[in-house]
């Protein structure tokens, strides 16, 4: 069980470095929850995952992300990844396009249920993002 829940995590990374959203129902449940404030608080609703992920690839081209390690128990996956991008089209939460790269590292933790992911969390070097791609630091209010 374990191997075969870290391949839904390793295809889902290698479906967003390709671009390739249509294929993201094939790793997520359609009521995936995802924990992860991507930039500055987006919906913890269930499928909302799907519409932050299309945010992140039209904000962000090319966008990958490289699988450093994966460990995984029972039905939780853990991934230590690389993601780089260029900051090039528009986001809702995010400033104008700066056309600047980036490169930072991230931990994700996936809750994986009868083959498909579940539940996202992560954490991911934030302040190094934003000085990389030249955002002022949001402003807590």
């Amino acid at each position: 069980m374990v191997e075969d829940n870290k391949k839904v995590v390793a295809g889902f990374f290698e479906a967003v470095s390709a671009r390739r959203p249509e294929d993201l129902p094939r790793f997520l449940a359609d009521g995936v929850v995802d924990h992860n404030k991507i930039i500055h608080g987006e919906a913890d609703e269930p499928g909302a995952a799907f519409e932050g992920l299309r945010q992140q690839l039209a904000a962000f081209d090319p966008l990958t992300v490289q699988v450093d390690e994966l460990i995984g128990e029972g039905d939780r996956v853990v991934a230590r990844v690389t993601q780089r991008g260029v900051h090039g089209g528009v986001h809702a939460r995010m400033p104008e396009p700066t056309g600047r790269a980036f490169e930072n590292e991230a931990i994700w933790i996936f809750t994986v249920t009868a083959g498909r992911i579940t539940e996202i969390r992560a954490v991911s070097d934030r302040l190094g993002l934003f000085l990389q791609l030249g955002w002022p630091w949001p402003q807590a209010g």
